[in-house]
């Protein structure tokens, strides 16, 4: 790029990087300020931390490591750099009382989104573009933290309403034959991605049959009625089981995706006979031999065709968007749930680590973490990219992922 191009694009990504700011402003003001200290989740850090991570990676990553800029804060810097995974029960002990107070931390928040402000037009795209990726994924990881505090502390958006139709005859799925042939993983040369989405390469695999629809609450009931583990989000009352939502719980909605780990998700699969798709194979299902954008073609989501980019809060029914079916007939494959592989999180052959991220992708490499595929609800768009990999613990059971059953 020449030095107008350059300019162009930091125009237009720090644009889109001050709508990224407001999204997680707004996710950190569903609560009062003193919940901001809990940690909804044992294995994750207290809510606080994320008020100074995503503008501290920020800082980190542009102004210090691009532009060499003094730090006016390094005890932040430091502090709010980056993120844990544990195992379950190894969690951090520390007290709210150790982490500094709000407005020190909001001080230091708006100092660096000031400095940054002032020096976009000196950053490189793929830099920005880190950086602007980073807070769209954490505003997902976000919802996951807030999902587990109960409803009485969080301030429920008008938008998050949504009247229950009635319970209708539960969906059915059925097999579609999905033929052999080239799968294209990873992304094109030159543009951009994270280390783990390089380098493209392309995987002859065998025919097989896909669920049209990912498994439902109602399917997987019956799995849990026969002693198969429930899902982390279910609560079963004198009334049966309710689902628990951002914002509120209702009764089991039998057509709606069921959340669940990899772990679990295995087993299911185990007990009706079938098995989880593998990454390559759930690539060939969504975008054939990747000569489309997105599953049902290359015009971009919308509600008519994917619950995905904040649209919602929670899930719909599996059923809920024919209209963004694969070509083959599979529904859903973004949007609405991540869905699990049966692939272990690893580098493609070739991988190189970022200089400048080397732990992003590769700390994650231990046969514990597995490839998910799609997206969410609470997915943001950009992510929504072909070569887009997520990964999480076979166990972790808070995350909004999803299955759909695949057979040989």
């Amino acid at each position: 790029m020449d030095a107008l191009q350059l300019r162009s694009a930091a125009h237009s990504l720090g644009a889109e990087l001050q709508v990224a700011r407001a999204h997680t402003d707004a996710l950190f003001r569903l609560v009062a300020p003193q919940t901001l200290y809990e940690r909804p989740i044992a294995e994750r850090h207290r809510l606080i931390f994320y008020v100074g991570h995503f503008d501290a990676f920020d800082w980190n990553q542009l102004a210090r490591d691009v532009l060499d800029l003094p730090s006016f804060h390094p005890g932040f810097d430091q502090l709010f750099e980056a993120g844990i995974d544990p195992l379950q029960g190894q969690g951090p002990r520390d007290r709210p009382s150790d982490w500094p107070q709000l407005d020190a931390v909001l001080r230091y928040v708006e100092r660096t989104r000031n400095a940054l402000d002032e020096v976009l037009d000196e950053l490189p795209p793929e830099r920005l573009l880190t950086a602007i990726e980073h807070r769209w994924m954490h505003a997902e990881t976000l919802c996951y933290l807030l999902h587990e505090l109960p409803p009485y502390l969080k301030q429920r958006p008008q938008a998050a309403r949504r009247d229950l139709a009635p319970v209708a005859q539960s969906v059915r799925s059925e097999w579609i034959d999905i033929p052999g042939g080239r799968a294209k993983l990873g992304q094109a040369p030159g543009a951009f991605g994270w280390d783990n989405e390089f380098p493209r390469h392309e995987v002859i695999v065998d025919g097989f049959r896909l669920a049209r629809y990912k498994v439902t609450n109602g399917e997987y009931l019956r799995f849990v009625e026969a002693g198969g583990n429930p899902s982390h989000f279910w609560k079963r009352t004198s009334d049966g089981w309710t689902l628990r939502r951002m914002f509120d719980a209702v009764p089991l909605p039998l057509n709606d995706p069921v959340y669940l780990t990899y772990q679990q998700a295995v087993a299911y699969a185990r007990w009706v006979c079938a098995r989880l798709p593998t990454e390559a194979e759930w690539q060939r299902a969504a975008y054939g031999a990747g000569a489309r954008t997105f599953p049902w073609g290359d015009a971009p989501p919308s509600a008519a065709r994917a619950q995905i980019d904040f649209s919602g809060w929670d899930t719909v029914p599996v059923s809920m968007h024919p209209a963004g079916a694969t070509p083959e007939g599979v529904e859903q494959m973004l949007g609405n749930g991540w869905e699990w592989t049966a692939t272990p999180f690893g580098g493609f052959e070739g991988f190189q680590s970022r200089p400048y991220y080397r732990g992003y992708s590769a700390d994650f490499f231990d046969g514990a973490h597995f490839v998910l595929k799609g997206a969410s609800v609470r997915t943001a768009s950009r992510l929504a990219r072909p070569s887009f990999r997520n990964w999480f613990r076979s166990e972790y059971p808070y995350t909004y992922a999803t299955m759909r059953l695949a057979a040989s």
